[in-house]
């Protein structure tokens, strides 16, 4: 996140207007029309890639919450084929990374219209998009970009969450151990009286 990237409020605004194409129904094994590794080729190759080999082109394959993943996939295509990144032709790699594997966790937590329709979301999935490609906005810090960030990471909530339960029911196991012993303590005290 050295490199400076795009202004921030751009990319949440191209979000804002995502076109239907690419809110329509995803193409998996069933149902749906559009087709996700094309979209994804077009773009790899737009941000200065190599052809995707058909090996490569993996990124719609069956996954648990498939669906949701492919959308999140669509509208991450729509905002990363900005002029901002395609005018550079250096992405394509790290974009590819972004979206065979990188965008798994957040499709799993939020549904995609969420990151069109929900200013945070979008907010979000643009964080997430340029910390992939290595750039913060322009005109933040590393540290104010990595601050927003893990404010509204939606994957890391959810392992704080699931940390502070866990943390809770440590204690509530402490307190009912400690509870059990002072009790067994006096009526032990109880019974030499």
């Amino acid at each position: 996140m050295n490199e400076e990237g795009p202004v921030l409020e751009a990319l949440t605004h191209r979000l804002a207007e995502c076109p239907a194409d690419f809110l329509a129904e995803a193409r998996d094994k069933k149902s749906g029309s559009v087709h996700v590794d094309a979209v994804v080729y077009d773009l790899i190759r737009d941000l200065g890639g190599d052809p995707l080999t058909k090996e490569q082109l993996v990124v719609s394959e069956h996954k648990k919450g498939s669906k949701n993943r492919l959308q999140v996939i669509l509208i991450a295509c729509w905002l990363l084929h900005d002029p901002w990144f395609r005018y550079r032709g250096r992405f394509a790699e790290k974009a590819y990374k972004l979206l065979a594997i990188g965008l798994d966790d957040l499709a799993t937590l939020v549904q995609a219209q969420q990151l069109v329709t929900d200013p945070d979301r979008r907010e979000e999935l643009a964080r997430v998009c340029l910390r992939a490609l290595e750039l913060r906005p322009a005109g933040e810090s590393v540290a104010q970009a990595q601050d927003r960030l893990t404010t509204l990471d939606s994957v890391e909530r959810v392992r704080v969450i699931k940390e502070a339960r866990a943390a809770e029911e440590r204690a509530r196991k402490i307190r009912e151990e400690m509870a059990r012993k002072a009790a067994e303590e006096a009526a032990a005290a109880y019974g030499r009286e």
